[in-house]
């Protein structure tokens, strides 16, 4: 009999979650025989060095959904994202965190707005259960991502979402870009949506969140920014602040060449001189960089940032 192909790919990614994978996955259970449809879970062990794998390999023995991928090291989040959204089957994609705080019972509202007619749907913690050390930056960094992205939602943070299947075929994420899955979804032209989620209590192990993260997070949103507005041609930013820089470099240096042809010199005139040169060589210096960024662009192949040592379909 052949393989019933899953309506649901549900994507774990985890570092560390030894204690957490045995009731996660009662959890799981529970929820996708509620909902009725098939389904698959793809866990990605993101280089743990307790016994998660070890606790994944008996889980895949014991579930024809379960599939595993194990990296060699930790490569982070959205590496894990990465190397799952390829293998996942389904119609729709669920993507959750194993630490046991995100609620599959919630999957079933997920899937119920996806069908709605949105593209994306992201889970909001609007009561939550997380230390001040993370609330608080994650709070900041929410209100500042929703003001520079124009997309009203409240939790970009929540590892709790809902994908149409073309949505994670066509998004590209790589290096910690996973939290701005849906402006990058959005700069593509889907819809995105949200609802409010259970949140729960962490029961093992410690949060990995905090000012850190949060800094290399605003660095990334400046990445994500420049990719939705310039990715296809950068010649079209760096072209445009050379051409700044070289017409006030020539209006400077007209300047002063006027003066030479008045008085015949340009006396207390030099650091004028030298700014005017300054900017004309970094007007020329940003054109020839946005010609190079365009012809890197064009000539790169994507290069996947991680090692996978093991898989288990």
């Amino acid at each position: 009999m052949a393989e019933t192909e899953p309506v649901l790919s549900v994507v774990v990614p985890l570092l560390n979650e030894e204690d957490s994978l045995r009731p996660l996955m009662s959890k799981v259970t529970e929820a996708m025989a509620d909902l009725g449809h098939p389904y698959e879970i793809i866990f990605v062990d993101d280089g743990s060095t307790d016994g998660s794998y070890e606790v994944l390999e008996k889980l895949h023995a014991n579930h024809a959904q379960v599939k595993v991928i194990r990296f060699r090291r930790n490569f982070g989040k959205a590496a894990a994202y990465a190397a799952a959204f390829p293998k996942a089957r389904g119609r729709y994609v669920i993507t959750m965190d194993a630490d046991l705080q995100d609620d599959p019972n919630e999957i079933p509202n997920l899937i119920r707005k996806l069908e709605e007619g949105y593209d994306l749907v992201s889970g909001w913690k609007r009561k939550r259960f997380d230390p001040l050390g993370k609330t608080i930056p994650s709070k900041f960094f929410n209100w500042v991502t929703g003001r520079l992205s124009g997309i009203s939602i409240h939790d970009f943070n929540c590892g709790l979402k809902a994908y149409r299947r073309e949505v994670v075929n066509d998004v590209r994420i790589y290096g910690e870009l996973h939290r701005y899955i849906p402006v990058l979804a959005h700069l593509e032209g889907y819809r995105i949506g949200e609802i409010p989620v259970q949140h729960h209590p962490r029961q093992f192990g410690v949060t990995k969140y905090g000012w850190a993260r949060m800094l290399k997070g605003f660095l990334d949103l400046l990445t994500v920014m420049y990719l939705g507005r310039y990715m296809g041609r950068p010649l079209h930013l760096f072209g445009t602040m050379g051409i700044v820089f070289g017409l006030l470099g020539t209006l400077i240096n007209a300047y002063i060449t006027s003066i030479w042809f008045r008085v015949g010199n340009i006396q207390h005139r030099h650091p004028l001189l030298f700014l005017g040169i300054l900017l004309t060589v970094l007007g020329v210096q940003f054109v020839c960089t946005g010609l190079l960024a365009d012809m890197v662009t064009r000539s790169a192949n994507p290069h996947e940032k991680y090692n996978i040592r093991q898989t288990l379909d």
